[in-house]
């Protein structure tokens, strides 16, 4: 006999997101995990962003992130869950990162604090970072119909 939580989201289905859908939800959130290679290890650090065009732009006070990540490639992830329906997106982008200079500094700083973008964790974030993208790709994954709160049996 097959039990009904077993087949839980066994209709789901997994969509590919086109390019602009996947910009336009990174442009719903502000928190994403910037993943490069620093220390012999591949590292995932968690980062306040904002969005200017198609350009990622990081602030940081991390040493580790400037000195692996200045002109290295780079990937950046942000993603949305909802456990209850078992669905949810997710977004990956391919990149190069680097630091703003001064000749770009004053403008872009301008631009992203219009976003409203503000870091969580406390401290002077005196790095800025843009990660210009070379591939981005997202997937959504849709529930099927969902399993009965309650199986139907437990009532005899």
């Amino acid at each position: 006999m097959t039990n009904p939580s077993d087949q839980a989201g066994s209709e789901a289905t997994m969509q590919v997101l086109p390019t602009d859908e996947c910009y336009r939800l990174l442009g719903t959130h502000e928190l994403g995990r910037l993943g490069f290679n620093a220390e012999h290890y591949p590292l995932i650090f968690p980062v306040n962003y904002a969005l200017d065009g198609t350009t990622l732009v990081i602030r940081t006070a991390s040493d580790t992130i400037v000195r692996a990540a200045e002109h290295a490639n780079v990937t950046f992830e942000v993603d949305e869950v909802d456990r209850r329906t078992r669905s949810g997106w997710t977004v990956l982008v391919r990149g190069t990162a680097e630091e703003v200079g001064e000749e770009h500094r004053l403008e872009l700083v301008e631009r992203t604090l219009q976003t409203g973008v503000e870091p969580w964790a406390p401290g002077t974030k005196g790095h800025w970072f843009r990660l210009i993208p070379h591939d981005i790709s997202g997937r959504r994954i849709v529930p099927g119909e969902l399993p009965p709160a309650v199986d139907p049996r437990a009532y005899l």
